[in-house]
């Protein structure tokens, strides 16, 4: 629809409208105002999260916030890995201990793959620290932020979106112009609605209640360092999220209790008494203090749009994957969405890329939108692997429970048989607590993305479970400790802020020079990079020479989003043809061929 401002409305003008102020938006905001790009961010709410919501940060979220010179305050605030250790299966956290699973990569053996695939550690950080550190962030940087702004709507037309806002203090409706509009506005997008996006899945398939509590419960879970214990009692394997769970959000001081309701039914009335009593049947006795800090009933989705965009409108986070917080996904594809659109955006707004590009966001970034919907989901059918291996269907019956938990710890084939089922079944939950693979082995196909004749990627182990760098295009750049001037760096430092880069060895000065002539030329951030003996970057330790999958004259031309785009496994022997082929590969990811 075309539409034009209205005189009678005050307007404002801005590059990209942000809606919403969750991690997806406040990444946004800062992405683009780090890239010089004119943003405003506006949210409904007068101010930024008061619950702790989303919590696990993957390494693949902190290498964005590395890029953003973020990453050591992130660790600062937030609480570590080691304490992420042991997620634990019990009756209460004082009653029956069923097992545990090492889990986010602290199993002495996972560890060592999460150290190599990234230079960062995964922390627990909840929505309460993540927030504040993007948004005010992106302020400092130049993003104008309004809160208490709601938007009520769009139209979009052939130069920019027309959007309409309400002050929520003084009822005063304004209009925002600008080149592009992002919607961020959580799982009840209605920027998403707007747009039309169209989904895919059931809906909500079940009720789930967040209650936060302060409570000091060191006693009974420091001697096991979790950020989650899962609790198999009468009824926990209904609606919610698998069991019942108290989620750690400060060590051990702040939690928040999570039980299921019949969403066909509503949630209970949440008085003091009810969460006093669910807090009690939890934790398994009654010899402790606690403060009620906030209690909400939320529902659990499977829904995923099938496109992330529409004309020069795109929605990124919740808006288009809703799903519930197993796996921890939620906010780290939330951030992820905003780090592969933003970089687009600015080349566009720029002028430095044709508009096409933008097409590439919602080929790259809708497969993942489902795949993560859908492995949330399943990680919560799968917890019902624990119930039936105590050869019950369900938890109904607290007589059967009781007697069918007491069998494990029988002599004969029949503990023995449920001993080694329920050791499978925790064990399997590894798909749910570390699965690595889910967060590292993105593969995008796209536009902005050139093939190179390479045969389809065959997984050497399970996808899901283990992270398998590769410099295929399409494949985020491997990880690998390099020096500069002795200072050990990674490979990761040598590309991201915006830029694109050019990464090649001795050999391969063909590549620095057209990288140099281009960047000249089209005015394009472009990075060169050469790593080798006597180089500005040497490889000591030799494993960024294993980690390429080219020879060292090859080139890898990697995007701003650390993603690789283009690669040549070997210099051609005429330097203007290895120019050629640069500029070809420029060309094909920024749309700017002809």
């Amino acid at each position: 629809m075309t539409a034009s401002p209205s005189p009678s409305i005050p307007l404002l003008e801005t590059d990209v409208l942000v809606v919403g102020s969750g991690p997806a938006g406040g990444a946004a905001a800062l992405l683009l105002a780090t890239y010089g790009i004119r943003v405003q961010l506006i949210t409904k709410y007068g101010a930024l999260a008061d619950t702790p919501r989303a919590h696990i940060t993957n390494q693949r979220t902190v290498e964005v916030l590395r890029d953003l010179g973020l990453e050591e305050r992130l660790m600062r605030e937030a609480t570590p890995w080691e304490l992420m250790s042991n997620t634990t299966f019990c009756t209460s956290l004082v009653g029956e201990e069923l097992g545990r699973i090492p889990s986010w990569g602290t199993d002495p053996v996972k560890h060592a793959a999460y150290q190599l695939a990234s230079p960062c550690s995964m922390v627990d950080a909840p929505q309460t620290i993540t927030e504040p550190i993007l948004v005010g962030e992106a302020q400092k940087r130049g993003a104008k932020i309004r809160f208490d702004s709601e938007y009520l709507g769009h139209e979009q037309d052939a130069d920019g979106v027309t959007s309409l806002v309400r002050d929520r203090l003084t009822g005063q409706e304004y209009q925002v112009r600008s080149r592009y509009l992002i919607g961020a506005d959580g799982a009840r997008s209605t920027v998403a609605e707007h747009a039309g996006l169209p989904y895919e899945g059931p809906g909500p398939v079940s009720g789930a209640m967040n209650i936060i509590i302060e409570a000091d419960l060191t006693r009974f879970v420091a001697h096991r360092p979790s950020v989650l214990y899962w609790m198999l009692q009468p009824g926990a394997d209904k609606d919610g999220i698998g069991l019942g769970v108290l989620r750690m959000i400060k060590p051990w001081t702040e939690w928040m209790l999570m039980w299921g309701y019949d969403p066909a039914v509503g949630p209970p009335e949440l008085t003091d008494g009810f969460i006093r009593k669910l807090a009690v049947q939890l934790v398994g006795t009654e010899d402790f203090e606690m403060r009620i800090k906030s209690s909400a009933p939320w529902t659990v989705n499977h829904h995923y749009a099938t496109a992330l965009s529409q004309g020069r409108v795109f929605c990124v986070g919740d808006a288009v994957h809703r799903h519930p917080p197993t796996n921890g996904l939620g906010s780290n594809t939330s951030v992820q969405d905003s780090y592969n659109l933003c970089w687009k955006l600015a080349h566009v707004l720029r002028g430095t890329a044709s508009p096409a590009l933008l097409d590439s966001y919602d080929a790259e970034r809708a497969p993942i939108a489902r795949q993560i919907v859908e492995r949330a989901n399943q990680s919560i059918a799968d917890t019902g692997r624990i119930v039936q291996a105590l050869e019950l269907s369900d938890t109904s019956d607290a007589e059967a429970l009781a007697e069918h938990l007491a069998a494990r710890r029988e002599p004969g084939p029949r503990g023995e048989k449920i001993r080694q089922a329920l050791r499978e079944a925790i064990a399997y939950k590894s798909y749910e607590f570390n699965a690595h693979g889910v967060e590292h082995n993105q593969r995008y196909s796209s536009r902005a993305v050139v093939p190179d004749g390479s045969p389809r990627e065959e997984f050497r182990r399970d996808p899901e479970l283990y992270a398998q760098p590769t410099s295929r295009p399409g494949a985020k750049l491997p990880h690998a400790w390099v020096t500069r001037e002795g200072r050990r760096l990674s490979t990761l430092d040598l590309g991201g802020k915006g830029e694109f880069s050019v990464l090649t060895g001795i050999g391969g000065e063909a590549w620095l020079r057209a990288a140099a002539e281009l960047a000249d030329e089209r005015g394009l951030l472009l990075r060169p990079v050469c790593v080798g003996p006597g180089q500005e970057y040497e490889d000591p330790y030799g494993t960024w020479a294993e980690a390429r999958e080219i020879e060292d004259s090859g080139v890898l031309l990697v995007r701003p989003d650390l993603y690789v785009a283009f690669r040549q496994r070997v210099a051609p022997a005429d330097p203007a043809e290895a120019r050629r082929l640069l500029a070809g590969a420029l060309d094909a990811v920024l749309g700017t061929a002809g």
